[in-house]
């Protein structure tokens, strides 16, 4: 008699049996409660399509399945998931409805310290303050995730599609980030890899406050703010990203050292395709900047740096250095790209036989008196553009190239459709 009470029990109950460990999670008030508290860890809850009501805590290894049809919609209030267990994968659902505060980190998916190991993979965030919060969560996966972030608040005062705070080993991969503060913003991390995402309608792409042994690769920034911001770290790797359109800068290195900056393409940059600031010991090597207002801008003493093979094409200033020290930019004989160069290659080795000098006085001059433009076109300003062109003597110090190179460089530009 007692066996055919629970057996009963178990067809009547929401979450139905569907296998050893398995179970289908119906769409009803309550089930979706009932189902986390009764798993057990390595349980698989498959979601049937439907809403389910958050918010929602994991708190046993199991896995979360709403096969992309199942939705879980917050209250407005707090996390939407909160993941308090390590080996918890979340997939394959439509999470909105989170609360609105910031100092909380109120997330569409926030996962603990305890949530080693968390994988967030090919959901939908979609209107939440911040997409995923990984907070002190080691090794964590957020993967192939749609990420939009709040329209309705300025962007200074939305969440982040993706905060990675005190998370070593996280990776950030393949995911479509929108109308966010930032993309992916990290502080005080390390071994970090955020790659082969796509960035739009944000104040940065990627943001690194901090965050040091990293890697940021095959990533696309259209339309930001700023495309890729290294920040106070070192040893990181920005190579293989592509940023187009983006407003103020392509990638900016801000005391950033010991990091290498390699085959990116960076163009149509309204203000600076790079900008360099007392960042030292970095090696930037075939990348492509251009169509920007400035190809890359050197100050606050960021002279101990290796530049080569580089592209610098139809920029409106190719560089900006107000440094009056002479620095070649040129590698064991192998300079960089410059399309404004005029140079001739008598016997054939891809290096032109003559020296480029990006900047000259005048441009010293318009850096500091804006106004001097109007005198641009005058016989005398002429004269000495001439004359320090003939004779570099006259030149007051700064960046040069002693072999530049007959050919633009064009690392591969990452295509969204590569990792969808």
């Amino acid at each position: 008699m007692l066996r055919f009470v629970i057996l009963a029990a178990l067809l009547l109950s929401p979450a139905t049996l569907a296998g050893a460990g398995e179970r289908v999670v119906e769409a009803t008030g309550g089930a979706l409660a009932r189902a986390l508290q009764t798993a057990q860890a390595g349980d698989i809850l498959r979601l049937s399509p439907g809403t389910y009501a958050g918010p929602i805590t994991i708190d046993k290894a199991i896995t979360l399945d709403g096969g992309g049809q199942a939705a879980v919609q917050g209250s407005g209030t707090g996390s939407v998931i909160t993941i308090t267990a390590p080996d918890v994968t979340v997939t394959g659902l439509i999470v909105s409805g989170s609360g609105s505060d910031g100092g909380a980190r109120d997330a569409g998916v926030q996962l603990t310290p305890q949530a080693a190991r968390a994988q967030v993979l090919r959901n939908q965030l979609l209107g939440n303050l911040v997409g995923v919060d990984v907070h002190g969560s080691p090794d964590a996966l957020v993967a192939r995730n749609i990420i939009q972030g709040r329209q309705d608040f300025r962007m200074n005062d939305r969440g982040n599609g993706v905060y990675v705070w005190n998370a070593p080993g996280t990776r950030v991969i393949g995911n479509d980030l929108r109308w966010g503060r930032d993309g992916i913003f990290v502080n005080t991390s390390k071994n970090n890899d955020f790659s082969d995402n796509l960035f739009r309608d944000l104040r940065f792409a990627v943001h690194y406050m901090y965050a040091h042994d990293s890697r940021v690769s095959g990533n696309i920034s259209v339309g930001n703010h700023l495309g890729y911001a290294v920040m106070n770290s070192n040893n990181v790797v920005i190579e293989g990203n592509l940023s187009r359109n983006d407003r103020d800068h392509g990638i900016m290195l801000n005391f950033t050292n010991d990091s290498l900056l390699r085959n990116n393409w960076i163009e149509a940059v309204a203000g600076k395709c790079a900008f360099v600031y007392n960042a030292h010991k970095n090696r930037i090597e075939g990348n492509r900047f251009q169509a920007c207002g400035t190809g890359i801008h050197f100050t606050a003493g960021s002279e101990r740096n290796e530049i080569t093979g580089n592209g610098f094409v139809g920029n409106r200033v190719q560089v900006q250095s107000e440094s009056t020290a002479w620095v070649d930019w040129a590698i064991d004989g192998r300079g960089n790209y410059w399309s404004d160069h005029n140079g001739f290659d008598l016997d054939g080795d891809g290096i032109a036989d003559s020296t480029y000098r990006p900047n000259d006085t005048i441009d010293r001059l318009l850096w500091t008196q804006p106004a001097a433009a109007a005198l641009l076109g005058s016989p005398a300003v002429q004269l000495l553009r001439w004359s320090q062109s003939r004779f570099p003597a006259l030149l007051p110090g700064g960046i040069f190239d002693s072999a530049p190179l007959m050919g633009a460089v064009a690392p591969r530009q990452p295509q969204w459709e590569d990792v969808k």
